[in-house]
């Protein structure tokens, strides 16, 4: 089961509906990341809250509604601004080797699209910490000159995986690196995307390194008749680069692909063969299968692709393996399939071969 929440108005009221409704998971958010930015960057709260803030200037000059609506959820849950600002700085704060411990892969993304598709559909396992389905939110936002906006996020972050009115929808997958900077957190990017009509204006919003810190954003965008497209942008300090799609289908896990960003960053992934490779060529298989059956790719396709349990327990569907270093342990926490063209969402909590599919109404 996920909570839902359902808030309008202005951002600082949808702020403190979210902060409201969604206090305990908030407060179960704050627990989880103080014990994980104390045990992967030898950090504490207080420490973590002097780095989120280091992000506002950057934040201001982005959408200064973002920190009206962090305010919101502050006032709400009844905490302060800098803790709710630490929860949205959560991949800056603790991804990558930044003087601490870098945290393990996880999380499959895939996407396909005419002619590998009929339908433009984009799906992913998120995974993380199984503790943190504790947290989850399902939160449909309804916003003054922006789209509707649905997301699966933790308590208190404002931004996450989703789709909105116009038929854009949007996965990610962190990325682990050497580099950030003071600039707009990934999670707030995230949230920039699924407020945009467009595909243009979307990315827009990611590139000339506005993004504080390295991701892959896989966005999907379905007129009203169903026609489009998905791309793959890998954002980061410097910049972002569009990945495969040319030939109606990608998959991204949690290594870098792009070149052009291996230029100015180093992929800190220490699990990129035994783990996120593994996962990408797995998935590549699986839609190629599809291909050379020639398959009608559906959302049932990708129910049956994002349970696939090969090379268990690090698999597409993946388990926490509990014969490795702690920081190695993630698991599936969602999963979720969007398809864009007829405006259809599926959502599982949980691992999607012990769990079932629910369509988001």
């Amino acid at each position: 089961m996920i909570q839902k929440l359902t808030c309008k108005g202005s951002p600082k009221e949808i702020g403190k509906q979210h902060g409201e409704q969604g206090k305990q998971q908030v407060l179960y958010s704050l627990k989880t990341y103080e014990e994980l930015f104390h045990g992967y960057q030898f950090i504490d709260w207080k420490q973590a809250r002097e780095r989120a803030l280091l992000h506002v200037d950057a934040i201001e000059k982005y959408d200064a509604e973002l920190i009206e609506e962090m305010e919101g959820v502050a006032e709400g849950a009844g905490v302060d601004f800098e803790d709710i600002l630490a929860l949205n700085a959560r991949s800056e704060i603790a991804l990558g080797s930044y003087g601490g411990r870098g945290f393990s892969d996880g999380c499959t993304a895939i996407a396909t699209f005419p002619p590998v598709s009929r339908d433009i559909i984009i799906g992913q396992n998120w995974d993380w910490k199984g503790q943190q389905q504790k947290s989850l939110l399902l939160m449909e936002i309804e916003q003054k000159s922006k789209p509707a906006v649905t997301i699966v996020t933790e308590g208190g972050i404002i931004g996450k995986i989703g789709f909105n009115s116009e038929g854009l929808g949007l996965c990610f997958n962190a990325l682990l690196t050497d580099k950030k900077s003071n600039d707009v957190p990934i999670h707030l990017g995230l949230r920039a995307v699924l407020n945009s009509h467009t595909l243009p204006e979307a990315i827009s919003k990611l590139k000339d390194g506005q993004i504080a810190a390295t991701a892959s954003f896989v966005i999907g965008k379905a007129d009203k008749d169903g026609s489009g497209m998905a791309v793959n942008a890998e954002v980061s300090p410097f910049g972002i680069d569009l990945v495969g799609g040319t030939d109606g289908s990608f998959v991204h896990t949690n290594h870098i692909k792009s070149e052009l960003l291996k230029e100015n960053l180093t992929d800190m992934n220490e699990f990129i063969y035994d783990g996120s490779m593994m996962r990408y060529n797995r998935a590549k298989q699986l839609i190629n299968i599809a291909k050379h059956e020639q398959e009608n790719i559906t959302e049932e396709t990708y129910k049956e692709w994002l349970k696939d349990e090969f090379n268990a327990p690090e698999a597409i569907n993946h388990f926490s393996n509990e014969n490795t270093p702690e920081h190695r342990r993630m698991e599936t926490v969602f999963s979720i399939i969007m398809n864009l063209s007829k405006r259809k969402t599926y959502l599982c909590i949980g691992k999607p071969s012990e769990g079932e599919y629910t369509e988001i109404e």
